[in-house]
């Protein structure tokens, strides 16, 4: 079944005089931050194709932005793989499902748009998943740039996909280092441990 198009993020919070945004940058090109005093509510990439632009009368700057800028720092210097924030999206009841179980794949994973359907519990739902992806407000945080195409390929990111291969990348790089080395016993050392890198671990 068809979903009904929602109107964009900036059109649904048109007007409000809660909302607070923040610019920063990033690897991948500058990032929109929106928040009121409770809630994150959008993380949008300004470099590619569905960028929102800051409305008035949106105010720029609050805590809970300048607490966001931070650990999107420590995750983008691969000092963080978990983000500690309140967040608030906007969606149908299916894209709030859907994107909760973006928040379960684990970092340095991924899935397949298939997978993700049956978490969802509809297995026949790749391309609605898809679909609700695509409207994912909060990128990143909610990392919908962990789903690829069954065959492998890098598909569908409003971020673009030089910066869904980059963030890719950067975890499983991330992942690698922390894997610990391997401990074995070489001939010869009268039993004393020595660290030794195994060939696929390191």
């Amino acid at each position: 079944m068809a979903l009904r198009r929602k109107r964009r993020t900036s059109d649904r919070n048109r007007g409000r005089d809660d909302l607070c945004y923040s610019i920063v940058d990033s690897p991948t090109g500058k990032l929109l931050l929106v928040a009121d005093d409770d809630n994150l509510r959008v993380l949008n990439f300004q470099e590619g194709g569905d960028k929102v632009d800051p409305l008035p009368p949106w105010r720029q700057g609050n805590p809970l932005l300048d607490e966001a800028e931070r650990q999107l720092g420590e995750y983008f210097d691969g000092k963080r793989q978990e983000f500690q924030l309140p967040l608030q999206p906007i969606g149908t009841p299916f894209q709030l499902h859907a994107w909760k179980q973006l928040q379960q794949i684990p970092y340095g994973s991924t899935w397949t748009y298939g997978e993700q359907a049956r978490r969802v519990g509809n297995p026949r739902a790749s391309r609605a998943v898809g679909a609700a992806n695509g409207r994912n407000p909060i990128a990143i945080i909610i990392p919908c740039h962990r789903v690829i195409g069954g065959n492998g390929r890098l598909v569908g990111f409003g971020g673009g996909l030089n910066s869904k291969r980059w963030l890719l990348e950067m975890e499983a790089s991330v992942n690698r280092l922390a894997r610990p080395r391997r401990i074995r016993l070489r001939p010869g050392t009268s039993g004393r441990l020595v660290g030794q890198r195994m060939s696929g671990w390191l």
